[in-house]
């Protein structure tokens, strides 16, 4: 179906990783860094991919540990990100939000570094709220920090995690690479 364009809508929120700008972490690296914390622990992580590391870190209680580790990596990666030709997008909605998997800070000093932050009304990251993308609340926390609607808002995004999150919210959805073209959208 044919949705309006994003000018139609009355907030644009973008991902950020992928979509706005580029940051240059080394997951593997993160992985075995973040699965160190875990042996530490006496726990073994052996073979587990970093989003099942923090489902165990939560049920292990070394979320705190975990994400220390993980956010570490995000902010470097933030300050030596690389701006993506979208990023020159933001600035030119009525009210802008950021939602990602990053942590909220890496995602503000990525803004910084690229002097998006005077543009963006709300940043939400992995550790801003309980749950992460594909569940629907970090997008909606994103629209109660701008009081937006989701039905009056648009997620642009670059991954399928993206998608599920804004349909689940009930919010529209375009793939960074096809702002303009057919998008999903929550009945």
């Amino acid at each position: 179906m044919q949705v309006p364009s994003l000018e139609e809508f009355d907030a644009v929120v973008w991902d950020l990783d992928g979509t706005l700008v580029h940051l240059p972490v080394d997951w593997e690296t993160v992985t075995g860094d973040v699965a160190t914390v875990f042996e530490n622990a006496g726990i073994d992580a052996a073979g587990i991919d970093l989003w099942e590391l923090l489902e165990l870190a939560d049920e292990s209680g070394l979320r705190d540990d975990v994400e220390t580790v993980i956010a570490s990596h995000e902010r470097d990666g933030a300050q030596r990100s690389e701006r993506l030709p979208h990023a020159d997008e933001v600035g030119q909605y009525q009210a802008e939000g950021v939602c990602s998997l990053n942590c909220e800070d890496a995602c503000r000093t990525a803004l910084d570094v690229h002097g998006l932050d005077p543009h963006v009304d709300a940043v939400v990251g992995r550790d801003t709220v309980a749950t992460r993308k594909p569940d629907p609340e970090p997008l909606l926390e994103t629209l109660r920090q701008i009081d937006v609607d989701p039905a009056d808002a648009v997620f642009v995004g670059d991954s399928q995690r993206d998608e599920e999150a804004a349909r689940r919210a009930g919010v529209a959805f375009r793939y960074v690479d096809e702002r303009s073209a057919t998008s999903t959208v929550s009945e």
